[in-house]
């Protein structure tokens, strides 16, 4: 018969030390990991909500429609004012300049009643609206590269502004996407009036609606506006959806964080079971009297399942403060980049899913210690500190259940379930291959001669001795390794890419809006100051993509239903440009160029990646609407390109009969030599403004920088994902030597009786974790170096450009750190002493 609960309870509690001795494993490892999963999803359902809540702030309304190269049409606006008050303005890359200095800028024109939700702050304090006049709210950047202060004057185009405040918080700025210049925003003629918007100039016209019925649609109202202007070129976007960016950015970090740290987490679960299998161990004599005063199987598991759940829980709900209190900590970082309140912030739904991953990894891998000591009588018990308890298969079913609730949890709540589930079969062929390398590695020290070196000898027998603890401590030290590895590799090929790529294939700048009537005169200035220089000009036009197909069968963008992946370019309007020759860095793959002096019918080059995912072929024809007028052409051929390098790359290249007479400008490129003055680039940038002040000039260096800002980002996830797994593999090393400890007790019990001293017991464990630890240091560089090509090449879409100097020699730093944890575990069997070791035996 059964205890029943409250007794059952009683003895368990009675047992539970107060500390928690013997079980401070498996808190430490549900700690982790819980603590890791609840920060993610806490901080990930904060950007999420307020992203979410701050929709109509972020867009600065409750629809936005923009459009390139133009502005309305008056039945565009009819049509918008039916939905409620429109606010306009235009977004374009300037100059600023002064006598003494010029400066790339964004420039942000705006209407009197912008910002229709939120408020522009200033840095003196103020909230204020649209800027008035020729006053301007200027980024304080902009203030230190134009060398001005508050009050004094500037100009941009032809007109002089007057420096009015400087801009701390503007609420829209996270919804304009990735900005290539400092921002100064002005009234909303101030653009014409600089000439900055002629026919042809690159510009965005911008028009946020806030609904005068404030339960209306935005999905539908979106719908509504392309059904009825089909060819317009619009750009809307709703206030559920005010940065899209940003929230694919957070998803996806999230789910690569969140998985990651699942994981961590499932890693340390074999530490949890080392943990488990120890502190049972410890209790055997408890066990097996139990069972000689008539307690059942059931009753077993009862009591000790009650003592590892209190455990579980307590980790648990430490994992979940932590991660609350350390969130605060991650908003911090990263308040400026995402919309995220400081201070504390508690989400229900991740904390619960933190703990019940958490919870069902203390179930999946306690179960089989567990079941183990329940099915086998008392005698066997008394006696497995020297013959190890053999496997209950049946455990193994309760593993299998847990592991497969984990995966089901994770496959369910994740927003890439593909995604999600190629993670998981990676995380198990890792553990499955690391636990083959552990069975290869005991049949081969079976196999190898015997050395005549006593300690080298003991160490060799001891990997593949009954109950070595050698697949624990396989899977233990080649997930730590391979953690280091990964980490190393994917930061050396990172900076690699940056260091060994960027600065041979990047322009010094980007020029826009240059007159093609004044090419020669743009030749000329710059070749003035720096005749040694590169300069690459193309014709540069927007244009959207209307219908493409057969001809006799042409498929309207307008009729999708969704957008085919790989398709971004039906997407709005895109830049469109034409050419005599193959672009540089370009190559065909199918067709052929036309001649330079083409006459014929219109012909367009396509890439071939957006031609795979829409079905095009050569002889296949594309209709696009430039400026509201349509036009087709013939697909000539089809081209690979580079997009990686940092120049002009075009995904439809026309040629010239195609589109040239449209209106449009050139956009150029501006290589300058490594040695190029300071002094003289001043130069060139005052006299490009003072020639060509409708033209804009963005520096390379201030992308880079902002670039290098997400990479640090990209790095920093990277490393606390490492920094998770190489802590989860520890826990598993130190779960796999608590596990064996009453063996290696008897083992250091035994030669110490037989005469050895503490340094030849301590170098036996030395050599014995040093040749696991040399081994998987190879599987390791495999394993961790194929997912950092992966992370790199497939994910980022970067080369694969390692410092294997590097990598390395982290991985030799790793490896002694693994060593030194492997022995500063078996330090307490030194303390055992022989006579009352030999009595418990």
């Amino acid at each position: 018969m059964s205890l029943p609960l409250p007794t059952a309870w009683a003895i368990a509690r009675r047992d539970l030390n107060a500390r928690f001795r013997g079980l401070r494993l498996l808190l430490v490892c549900i700690f982790l990991g819980t603590a890791a999963l609840a920060a993610i999803g806490t901080l990930t359902a904060a950007i999420e909500n307020e992203l979410a809540s701050s929709g109509q702030e972020l867009l600065g309304g409750d629809l936005e429609v923009e459009v390139w190269q133009r502005d309305l049409r008056p039945d565009e606006v009819k049509a918008l004012s039916a939905y409620g008050t429109i606010s306009s303005g235009y977004r374009m890359q300037a100059m600023a300049n002064t006598p003494e200095a010029a400066a790339p800028i964004e420039l942000k024109a705006v209407d009197a009643k912008w910002p229709m939700f939120g408020k522009l702050t200033l840095t003196d304090g103020r909230s204020v609206g649209a800027p008035s006049g020729k006053d301007a709210w200027v980024a304080a950047t902009a203030l230190e590269r134009l060398g001005i202060k508050v009050g004094e004057r500037f100009k941009v185009g032809t007109v002089t502004l007057r420096a009015a405040g400087v801009i701390k918080d503007e609420p829209d700025r996270l919804s304009e996407g990735f900005q290539l210049g400092p921002t100064i925003i002005v009234a909303e003629g101030i653009p014409a009036e600089a000439g900055l918007i002629a026919p042809g100039a690159l510009y965005q016209s911008k028009h946020r609606i806030a609904f005068s019925n404030p339960s209306r649609d935005p999905e539908a109202v979106q719908e509504a506006l392309t059904k009825r202007f089909p060819n317009a070129g619009f750009d809307i976007r709703t206030r559920d959806r005010a940065s899209p960016g940003a929230e694919r950015f957070v998803r996806q970090m999230s789910d690569f964080l969140t998985l990651v740290g699942l994981a961590a987490l499932v890693i340390a679960g074999i530490g949890i079971a080392g943990g488990v299998s120890s502190y049972l161990d410890q209790r055997r004599a408890s066990i097996a009297t139990l069972k000689v005063l008539g307690a059942t199987s059931s009753d077993i598991v009862r009591i000790y399942a009650m003592q590892i759940g209190v455990a579980a829980l307590a980790g648990s709900l430490a994992g979940l403060a932590a991660g609350v209190l350390v969130t605060p900590l991650l908003a911090s970082a990263l308040q400026g980049l995402l919309p995220v309140e400081s201070g504390f912030i508690i989400s229900p739904p991740a904390l619960l899913l933190a703990a019940s991953y958490g919870l069902l990894v203390a179930f999946a891998f306690a179960a089989a210690p567990l079941l183990r000591a329940r099915t086998y009588p008392a005698m066997a018990l008394m006696r497995s500190g020297i013959v190890p308890l053999a496997r209950d298969r049946r455990a193994l079913l309760a593993t299998g259940l847990g592991i497969a609730a984990i995966c089901a949890l994770a496959l369910l709540t994740t927003a890439q379930p593909m995604l999600s589930g190629g993670f998981l079969l990676g995380a198990g062929g890792a553990l499955a291959l690391l636990a083959g390398i552990g069975w290869g590695i005991q049949a081969l020290a079976r196999r190898l001669p015997r050395p005549r070196n006593p300690l080298l000898r003991s160490a060799l027998a001891n990997i593949y001795r009954p109950g070595a603890p050698t697949g624990a401590l396989v899977t233990a030290l080649g997930f730590g390794l391979a953690s280091f590895v990964l980490l190393a590799a994917v930061q050396s090929a990172i900076d690699g890419n940056i260091a060994r790529r960027v600065p041979k294939e990047a322009p010094d700048y980007f020029v826009l809006d240059v007159p093609v009537a004044k090419e020669p005169r743009f030749f000329e200035l710059i070749q003035t100051e720096f005749p040694k220089a590169g300069i690459r000009t193309v014709p540069t036009l927007r244009g959207a993509v209307l219908a493409y197909g057969p001809k006799d069968k042409l498929t309207r963008v307008a009729d999708l239903k969704e957008i085919p992946d790989g398709a971004w370019a039906l997407r709005g309007e895109r830049g469109l440009t034409y050419s005599d020759h193959l672009p540089q860095g370009n190559r065909i793959v199918e067709g052929a160029w036309w001649s330079p002096l083409h006459r014929g019918e219109p012909q367009v080059s396509v890439d071939a990646d957006f031609a795979r995912a829409v079905g095009l072929k050569v002889g296949d024809y594309l209709t696009i609407g430039i400026l509201g007028v349509e036009r087709t052409a013939r697909v000539a051929n089809l081209r690979e390109i580079d997009w990686e390098s940092m120049g002009f790359n075009f995904a439809l290249v026309f040629s010239r009969n195609a589109i040239s007479d449209a209106p449009h400008n050139l956009s150029a490129t501006i290589d300058l030599p490594d040695s190029a003055d300071p002094a003289a680039r001043g130069r060139l940038l005052r006299a490009l403004v003072k020639e060509m002040p409708s033209a804009s000039v963005i520096e390379v260096g201030g992308i880079l920088v902002e670039a290098r800002k997400l990479l640090e980002q990209v790095s920093l996830a990277t490393l606390a994902a490492a920094a998770v797994t190489v802590l989860a593999g520890l826990a598993v090393l130190m779960g796999a030597i608590a596990a064996a400890r009453a063996a290696r007790t008897y083992d250091t019990v035994m030669l110490r009786v037989l005469g050895a001293s503490r340094r030849q017991i301590l170098l036996l464990q030395l050599a014995e974790y040093g040749l696991l630890a040399g081994v998987l240091a190879l599987v390791a560089l495999g394993l961790g170096g194929g997912l950092a090509w992966v992370i790199i090449t497939q994910l980022f879409e970067f080369d694969w450009l390692p410092d294997w100097g590097e990598v390395l020699g982290v991985l030799g730093l790793g490896t002694a750190l693994v060593l030194g944890f492997a022995l500063a575990g078996s330090l307490p069997l030194l303390a055992a002493k022989p006579a009352r070791a030999l009595r418990e035996l």
